[in-house]
């Protein structure tokens, strides 16, 4: 699945910053009282990011392996699961635009996993050093996002463990520049990427990979 590529991901991750500014901009700004004092934020933040990434990761394989057994069972099932991956991306389009809010009932469906993982995080705080932030970021990782849980659908379709693996490092990475922006600059790059323009331009670019992703699934439904 060609458009199920990494540098596709990474656009996403890109183009959904604005949710992560709305989603994780308070983990961000609460970062620094857990960073040592005269301490450089950089390797803290760039471990804290490393660790959600790797969890990202995690998640994209199991859920790409979980759609490789649908697809043995279900016929044209990896078609299936790229319409449905479609629809959530279109929804997710419509989310960071604020057009629709309905996405974010989706993730209540992982706060109960959440708030069994959560507390865990607190045991790594303050921080003692730069790795001490990496399985916090492992665990904050699983935080409930709707973002998130949108595109591992694409993980989903791509059928296979690895690829669902690097779908979710490319995502990871696109999320990446907007998460250190904040830690070095939260308030300026908060009141850009929550400008009403900013969203739904990012908005309509998330709609382009929708479409996109569905015309692939209905052309290959009709082969």
């Amino acid at each position: 699945m060609s458009d199920l590529s990494f540098v596709s991901a990474l656009l996403i991750g890109l183009a959904g910053g604005v949710h992560c500014v709305g989603m994780c901009g308070g983990i961000v700004g609460a970062f620094a009282y857990a960073v040592p004092k005269n301490s450089v934020m950089l390797p803290y933040t760039l471990a804290y990011n490393f660790g959600r990434i790797t969890s990202y990761i995690v998640a994209g394989s199991i859920t790409g392996w979980a759609g490789y057994l649908f697809a043995q069972q279900i016929n044209q099932g990896i078609v299936i699961l790229q319409f449905v991956s479609g629809v959530f991306l279109f929804l997710l389009g419509l989310y960071v635009a604020g057009w629709w809010q309905g996405l974010s009932k989706i993730e209540n469906f992982g706060s109960k996993f959440w708030q069994v993982i959560r507390p865990w995080s607190k045991k790594l705080l303050p921080f003692k050093s730069p790795i001490h932030a990496l399985p916090y970021g492992m665990i904050w990782g699983w935080l409930p996002c709707g973002l998130v849980y949108s595109v591992l659908t694409w993980s989903l379709a791509s059928g296979s463990a690895l690829q669902g693996a690097m779908i979710m490092a490319g995502f990871g990475l696109g999320t990446l520049p907007i998460m250190l922006l904040m830690a070095t600059g939260f308030d300026n790059i908060q009141q850009l990427i929550q400008n009403p323009k900013t969203k739904v331009l990012m908005g309509l670019l998330l709609i382009i990979f929708a479409i996109n992703q569905l015309f692939q699934a209905i052309s290959a439904s009709i082969q």
